[in-house]
């Protein structure tokens, strides 16, 4: 594999939601120390990379995306110390950390926004979003996710209005002030130098806003303002944050969550390489499991993106949607088919702890339901082993387990070489072993309507032939492999090692390589 490659194209990054990867307090919540005390198994699994969802003080109006101090962890999760055992603990097993930062808004309960609505002469008044009445309703027409309400609040003590682009909790900051620029840069420095490898950017495309703020266009008035803000004005504040990753070391990156969900208008977040590195491209995640439109998908990320060289990620599961085992219909060997997808299409993989694990969602009755998103069954707790507990310090953690615990567990899937999850430790491996899948280019290839096939390819390297069966009967793939190729991975494990015999499985991938 080319070593000059940043190490971020070739990685395989892994998302732990804090709050259910594993309790050791016994207070049912998630924490730094159990995401440390599993360090040996995520390098067992041999992901390259961890992105860690918010752990900072919040009051968890949005399970900690309302950051109250950007600066310290959460009691809840730990302290600053534990965050700095995990990290050099990560570092000694070569995973590297990313963390989530979430730059457009802040808690209602943050020391600067407590400033900011105390007067309308506070210093800090213009670091968020304040605007007088529009006649008798807010100043304009924009939607806050959510609530699907208007997007502001109305301050009694005030008289004036500040907007949230999603909860009343979750005040927007005004990057157009330099002192807040100035402020969050801080913020980054502040981990940076503790040593994080970089940031997965919350909703990063919002910080930069119409400084007028006009209404949104009347026929697109009843969706959220989030997926319709595109500004100028981001481009030049995504420079100067990628100035400052740089100043520290070119292996310092950034991941934008960028939800427009337009690929073309995702693009241009990379910039000319000076914006950030990565960007998550979202109308994948919502793509249907068909061949066919996994085909366009694909085909219209290389449109988009190759040529300004940018390069991809992909995620079929995350903390904000349903996991891709659930909203494909439940089928393990459905689960095992997008597994190799993910793993072998050209770009970045992200996956989600517990997809490993072929997880569903909870189900999560009326009484707990906690999310006002609506994403808690999403969330459900990572079971480690079979028994009560399911390896937390607490029977009753604070959703609810997903279905199957007492088989489908980590330390269960483990002592099962034909698991799923030994299938993603085998896709994994296969990655880091082949430059072709890791880093190199990709060609779509023809065959039957319900068969995705493409090659990966790459100087130096055998070629890698991908196949997946989206149908449910036995589907002879004749693809051009320009001569005869052997199984190297199979996602249901049948003749790996073996030639391969132009016939596929009910949902079976295959990824193969040339005799």
């Amino acid at each position: 594999m080319n070593s000059a490659q940043p190490w971020w194209k070739s990685c395989v990054a892994y998302q732990i939601y804090p709050r259910s990867f594993c309790d050791t307090t016994g207070n049912g919540v998630g924490d730094l120390e159990g995401i440390r005390r599993h360090l040996d198994y995520l390098a067992w699994l041999g992901v390259d990379a961890l992105w860690l969802s918010p752990f900072y003080k919040s009051p968890m109006a949005d399970y900690g995306y309302d950051v109250a101090d950007y600066c310290d962890v959460d009691p809840l999760f730990g302290t600053l110390d534990d965050f700095d055992k995990l990290l050099a603990d990560a570092h000694r097993r070569n995973l590297r950390v990313i963390i989530d930062w979430v730059p457009n808004h802040t808690s209602d309960q943050h020391p600067w926004f407590i400033e900011s609505r105390s007067s309308r002469d506070n210093p800090k008044r213009n670091w968020y979003w304040w605007r007088d009445p529009k006649g008798d309703g807010p100043p304009n027409n924009w939607i806050a996710s959510f609530t699907f309400g208007p997007a502001w609040e109305f301050d009694e003590s005030t008289q004036q209005y500040y907007l949230h682009t999603f909860l009343p909790q979750q005040p927007d900051l005004n990057w157009h002030n330099p002192e807040v620029v100035a402020a969050m840069h801080e913020t980054l420095h502040f981990w940076l130098d503790r040593g994080v490898d970089g940031f997965r950017m919350d909703v990063i495309h919002l910080i930069g806003k119409d400084p007028e703020l006009g209404d949104d266009p009347p026929d697109l008035a009843p969706l959220s303002h989030v997926p319709l803000n595109h500004r100028p004005e981001t481009h030049e504040l995504l420079r100067d944050i990628r100035l400052l990753l740089d100043s520290y070391d070119r292996d310092r990156m950034a991941v934008g969550e960028v939800y427009l969900l337009d690929t073309s208008l995702v693009a241009t977040y990379y910039g000319h390489g000076d914006e950030l590195h990565l960007n998550f491209n979202f109308p994948p995640l919502y793509t249907p499991w068909d061949a066919a439109l996994w085909r366009q998908q694909i085909e219209k990320a290389e449109q988009e993106l190759g040529p300004i060289d940018a390069w991809p990620t992909w995620v079929l599961s995350n903390h904000d949607n349903k996991r891709h085992r659930t909203r494909y219909g439940g089928s393990e060997s459905r689960a095992r088919a997008a597994a190799v997808l993910l793993l072998t299409l050209r770009g970045t993989p992200f996956l989600y702890a517990g997809e490993e694990l072929g997880l569903e969602d909870c189900v999560v009755p009326p009484e707990r339901v906690l999310d006002p998103g609506g994403r808690d069954g999403c969330r459900a707790p990572i079971p480690w082993d079979g028994s009560p507990s399911h390896g937390w310090a607490s029977a009753d953690p604070w959703l609810p387990w997903p279905p199957e615990p007492d088989k489908r567990n980590v330390a269960d899937l483990t002592e099962d070489p034909e698991s799923i999850l030994h299938l993603y430790r085998r896709l994994i491996a296969a990655r880091k072993a082949s430059a072709a899948l890791a880093v190199g280019s990709i060609e779509l290839l023809d065959g039957p309507d319900v068969v995705l096939a493409y090659r990966r390819y790459a100087p130096g390297d055998n070629d890698r032939f991908v196949l997946i069966n989206f149908s449910q009967a036995p589907t002879s793939a004749p693809v051009d492999l320009t001569g005869p190729a052997v199984v190297e991975i199979a996602s249901d494990g049948e003749g790996e090692g073996a030639p391969f015999t132009g016939v596929l499985a009910p949902e079976q991938a295959v990824v193969l390589r040339r005799c």
